[in-house]
């Protein structure tokens, strides 16, 4: 799922220029356990400013409206 929501991401956000970022929640738990508690069970999550912006799948939609604002 993961690699369906990032391919997804790139041609939205190329669409604005912009390049998706990842972060793999299993490998950062190594030194922030948090993470896995946080997101653990609603992979893939999109984050947009750093809020939560949609998890398992992803919202073109309401994303492509909130990267024009």
């Amino acid at each position: 799922m993961c690699t369906v929501a990032l391919e997804q991401l790139r041609v939205i956000c190329g669409d604005f220029g912009i390049e998706p970022g990842t972060v793999d929640v299993d490998e950062a738990a190594a030194s922030d356990p948090g993470l896995r508690a946080e997101y653990g069970d609603r992979l893939p999550v999109v984050l947009l400013d750093g809020r939560e912006h949609s998890y398992f799948d992803v919202d073109e939609t309401r994303l492509r409206a909130d990267l024009r604002r």
